[in-house]
């Protein structure tokens, strides 16, 4: 045995009749693609169910694997307390899943337990597949803010324990599509609301794992999705698998996006090695960006590869251009692993002697000491991708709208706290935006009148 079937389903609390109270019936759709799909899972008389989660306990840089006997829960929250669980959780599954992680590398375990109690991304699905089956135990699993290859490889550690214990074994991905659907909806209206939903759809209903890898990290957050790490490690699940893929229903009238859809496993299939093509396409590209990279960014990767194999800081080396070695001014080095922002430090004005020493001490700290992240491990450095930004003077301005946000680069002050922002970033596309985020940077409520400053910068990829 192993993993016998794969469910993607929404967990909007409405949907439980003590909770909707009648408003469930807008969306009796996914209701009834629910029943489907629970029936299915009591056909299969699982062993055990796997249960993964955006609203368990979650870690910026860790995937938290529940411990303990089982738990409990109800829907007091959603004022409907009558309304309850209790599950038994699978300490043997457990076990082997936190020993498979171990060895992948992952960060991934039963540590840094905040609530016991389930959450409502897990019962909401428990209610339905309780109507038709409960001699299973449960093992429920977090998400984290890691890169989606990180999830994906989670979900290979999830096969390889079940096929380990020939568990009869569903898993089941909670998670929303996008929360921005609607302007009258209660997250508002983005333009990639709709447009996530309709492409998610379109890869979960053919079964096309592999591109949900494929998937920005921009464009998923202004998306507000919800359940797109929980559909990545059900796909590593299905590692070299072929599933049959059944779409069962979508819908969003409220302004968030419910999907349905089921996975049947057909025999392997080493064709559906998607990670491995995922981080092959992804090398080539990393090789053929830094054939790019210009004597700036150099240095820096340069540096960082250094200072993680050895944990010291390099000499200035030789053959650099002149400015780097007489120059002086203030520079940032940021670092992006899968897209995703992996560190990123730097100085306003110089400090060092030359604008080299600046861009290697500045790549040393965002690799090790950005408070954001854990320290860059050597198994990561060649899939970075590093830019340096080189500042130039800083000048005061009366008004906001001497901004640009794709020109200027802001530096908020508040008495002794001080903010700041580089121009031209993904996601930031309007001033109002780029200070607000300088002020949480520097602690500055979003009420509190600010100084405001621009610079522009060199940017070297």
């Amino acid at each position: 045995m192993g993993i016998s079937a794969g469910f993607m389903v929404p967990h909007p609390p409405l949907i439980i009749p003590d909770v909707g109270k009648g408003e469930e019936k807008k969306i009796q759709k996914t209701i009834d693609a629910y029943q489907r799909a629970a029936e299915k899972i009591g056909r299969l008389q699982p062993e055990t169910i796997v249960l993964l989660s955006p609203h368990q306990t979650l870690y910026a840089d860790y995937f938290h694997i529940s411990p303990g006997q089982g738990a409990r829960g109800d829907f007091g929250q959603f004022r409907a307390g009558r309304t309850s669980m209790e599950v038994s959780y699978d300490t043997e599954f457990v076990r082997v899943l936190c020993g498979a992680v171990e060895e992948a590398g992952l960060q991934a375990g039963t540590l840094g337990e905040r609530e016991r109690k389930l959450d409502h991304g897990t019962m909401v699905p428990l209610y339905f597949v309780n109507q038709y089956w409960t001699g299973y135990r449960l093992v429920r699993v977090g998400l984290s803010g890691l890169p989606l290859t990180a999830h994906y490889r989670l979900g290979q550690c999830i096969q390889a324990a079940a096929q380990s214990l020939g568990r009869n074994t569903v898993v089941i991905a909670s998670g929303d599509l996008s929360h921005k659907l609607k302007k009258d909806g209660p997250y508002g209206y983005q333009e990639e609301g709709p447009a996530y939903d309709a492409r998610i759809m379109d890869v979960m209903g053919r079964g096309a794992f592999g591109e949900l890898l494929e998937f920005s990290e921009d464009f998923c957050e202004k998306a507000a999705e919800c359940g797109h790490r929980s559909f990545t490690i059900m796909a590593g699940a299905f590692d070299r698998t072929g599933v049959e893929a059944e779409r069962f229903s979508y819908e969003g009238p409220f302004g968030v996006g419910y999907g349905v859809c089921a996975y049947l496993p057909c025999g392997n299939d080493e064709a559906r090695n998607f990670l491995e093509q995922y981080e092959e396409k992804e090398r080539k590209k990393l090789l053929a960006r830094r054939e790019q990279e210009d004597p700036y960014v150099r240095l820096a990767r340069y540096t960082i590869e250094v200072f993680v194999e050895t944990g010291n800081i390099p000499e200035m080396p030789c053959g650099l251009p002149e400015e780097l070695y007489h120059s002086r001014a203030g520079a940032f080095v940021s670092i992006k692993e899968d897209g995703r922002l992996r560190g990123c430090i730097g100085t306003i004005q110089s400090v060092r002697g030359s604008l080299g020493e600046e861009i290697i001490h500045n790549a040393v700290s965002a690799c090790s000491e950005d408070p954001r992240f854990s320290p860059v491990e050597d198994w990561e450095v060649d899939r970075l991708t590093i830019s340096v930004d080189v500042l130039g003077d800083t000048e005061k301005i009366s008004s906001p709208e001497e901004l640009d946000v794709f020109r200027y680069g802001v530096i908020v002050t508040k008495g002794a706290r001080r903010g700041l922002l580089l121009p031209n970033l993904e996601g930031v596309d309007t001033i109002e935006q780029q200070i607000a985020i300088a002020k949480q940077k520097a602690g500055i409520k979003d009420h509190e009148s600010v100084e405001l400053e621009r610079f522009e910068v060199i940017r070297h990829h």
